[in-house]
C-alpha cells in the first residue's frame, strides 16, 4: 500500500487515504522498451493519453518483448524491463508529426531478462497455456501481485 496524504477544505487538516500500488504489465518490442528505459519513461499503444492514465506513482510496470524489433522476425520471448512510475504527470512528446504521453519511470537496472516459457504454467492471467501468445496481445494489462512478484523473482528483483 501506498499512503496518499489529501488536504482537506481547512489548510492545517491532512486526510489520510490508502491507494493499493498497482501491477502492469507492458507488451513492446525490446528496441522500444530500450528507450523507454534509456530516456526514462513508459508509454503504451503507440503513446496514446488513455495508455498511461491509470498509472500511479508507486505502481510497479514489467515490458514483455516478444521479438527485439517491431517489425523484424528474430524472436525475444522474455521479460526485458521492470520498474516504478515515479510522477503523477503525464509527460507529452513529439515524435514526428505524432504525439506520444508517457509517465516517468525508475527501471531496476540490476534487472535480468527472464524467459516467458519458464514462467508460463505458474502465471495466472494466461488461461490457456498451448496459445499463451494470446494473453500478449494488448500493449498493456493489470496484473495480479502473485503474477508479478513471480516475473520479479525470475528477474532476479525484489519488488
Amino acid at each position: 500500500m501506498r499512503l496518499i496524504f489529501l488536504r482537506s477544505m481547512l489548510p492545517t487538516r491532512l486526510i489520510m487515504s490508502e491507494i493499493p500500488i498497482a501491477y502492469w504489465l507492458g507488451v513492446a518490442s525490446l528496441d522500444h522498451v530500450k528507450n523507454g528505459v534509456q530516456g526514462g519513461f513508459c508509454q503504451f499503444s503507440h503513446g496514446k493519453r488513455s495508455g498511461v492514465e491509470a498509472l500511479n506513482p508507486g505502481d510497479w510496470i514489467v515490458y514483455y518483448s516478444p521479438r527485439a524489433r517491431i517489425d523484424g522476425s528474430e524472436r525475444i520471448q522474455s521479460f526485458t524491463a521492470i520498474g516504478t512510475i515515479t510522477a503523477d504527470e503525464i509527460t507529452p512528446a513529439r515524435r514526428g508529426n505524432n504525439m506520444h504521453y508517457r509517465r516517468a519511470v525508475c527501471y531496476r537496472k540490476d534487472a535480468v531478462n527472464a524467459g516467458v516459457r519458464e514462467l508460463l504454467p505458474d502465471l495466472s492471467f494466461v488461461k490457456d497455456k498451448k496459445r499463451w501468445g494470446i494473453a500478449f496481445r494488448t500493449s498493456k494489462r493489470r496484473l495480479s501481485k502473485a503474477d508479478f512478484t513471480l516475473i520479479a523473482r525470475a528477474m532476479k528483483v525484489k519488488p
